[in-house]
């Protein structure tokens, strides 16, 4: 593993390669993040929007949603420009795993490593295979999940293969 910096924009799938590592900055979860989402979703689980009913639980308090960590998640990596503009098109999410409570006040950041990356069947395009690693201020891991991604290819006829 080798954490890297870029200073260019990566346009294909070319410019990966397996072990290429990204720790992204930070991004603290309030109150109005949770409340917004289970506005916008509609999941308004007592777990997440009544802090009466969370007192009593093992939580001890409110706690984001799962699905709240993931955006956030994507959103980071996204917004670090590790992707530059060589994605197409998201294929899937594997293996997500909640592995502890985000809870308002957390600031979480991600590490994102390139764990595989597989040329297409078509000489246009290639699927990254990155990890996501989701970590909490404590430097707890809070989530993991592997990001499956369709990305571009240069042009192969005009690299002369």
């Amino acid at each position: 593993m080798h954490k890297q910096t870029f200073n260019r924009l990566r346009h294909t799938f070319d410019d990966f390669a397996v072990g290429d590592t990204v720790v992204t900055a930070g991004r603290t979860v309030d109150i109005g993040d949770i409340t917004t989402f289970a506005g916008l979703t509609g999941d308004h689980y007592p777990l997440h929007t009544d802090e009466e009913f969370c007192r009593s639980t093992a939580f001890g308090g409110r706690i984001a949603h799962g699905p709240l960590t993931y955006g956030f998640a994507v959103g980071l990596v996204a917004l670090s420009g590790f992707l530059g503009d060589a994605i197409i098109a998201f294929l899937e999410c594997q293996r997500l795993r909640a592995l502890a409570p985000v809870r308002p006040g957390d600031t979480v950041r991600v590490r994102a490593e390139v764990a595989e990356a597989t040329p297409g069947r078509k000489p246009h395009h290639g699927t990254l295979h990155i990890d996501y690693t989701v970590i909490n201020q404590k430097d707890e891991d809070v989530m993991r999940f592997r990001m499956l991604l369709l990305a571009r290819r240069e042009n192969q006829e005009k690299q002369g293969e």
